[in-house]
């Protein structure tokens, strides 16, 4: 094999080399044509959108901002954190969510149709106007009032009271006070011959021996 052959062997392996690097030379190129004009449309709209934010942008105020965040690295780590447990938290909280909120719904529909939160209105209404109406000071009396209307109703509960209140509201469909008949003196001492007028009378003399509480004596 001559020098001349092995030079040509050389320069075709060379050739064969370089050939890929330039066809990817060419690729470069191709793309560097075609992403000029992009490049320049974007750098284009970058400047003008910077020029709107040119105003109320400093640099100073970035730095500022960098400064800061490096200050408080420990309280971003510690929001992240945090940020991380409530998202977790609503994670965990959907599936409840989703079963109990239509109920809540459902709930509060039901008390509509009630008249429950119409009511509710109307007594906010109520309050209202009885704020206006009164004074603060009169407001505390009326407070005071209610309190001890409280403790009476409470006094009516017992179950004693409540047996002689339900057996004296039978007392008046029971009475013909329609054919009642005037009454004299004899008439008096005839029906204190009956059983149950001596009875009645001696409940009455009860009660009225019961009034005298109503002075404070024993």
């Amino acid at each position: 094999m001559t020098q001349d052959t092995v030079l040509a062997d050389r320069l075709d392996r060379l050739e064969a080399q370089i050939a890929p690097l330039a066809k990817s030379a060419n690729v470069v190129n191709e793309l560097r044509d075609e992403l000029a004009p992009r490049v320049n449309e974007a750098v284009q709209a970058l400047i003008v959108e910077l020029a709107d934010l040119e105003p109320d942008f400093q640099v100073e105020d970035l730095i500022f901002l960098l400064k800061n965040a490096l200050r408080n690295v420990k309280n971003l780590n510690y929001t992240l954190d945090q940020l991380k447990n409530v998202i977790d938290f609503a994670v965990i909280a959907e599936p409840v969510m989703k079963t109990t909120v239509p109920q809540i719904i459902q709930y509060l529909d039901d008390l509509e149709q009630k008249g429950v939160l119409n009511l509710v209105s109307n007594g906010i209404d109520v309050l209202r106007q009885i704020g206006t109406t009164y004074t603060p000071e009169q407001m505390s009396q009326i407070g005071d009032g209610l309190v001890r209307l409280v403790g009476i109703a409470h006094k009516l509960t017992r179950p004693e009271t409540l047996d002689l209140l339900d057996k004296a509201a039978d007392i008046p469909p029971q009475v013909d006070v329609a054919g009642a008949k005037p009454v004299g003196m004899w008439g008096m001492l005839g029906a204190l011959s009956r059983p149950e007028v001596k009875e009645g009378m001696g409940i009455a003399l009860e009660l009225t021996g019961s009034l005298a509480r109503l002075k404070g004596s024993p």
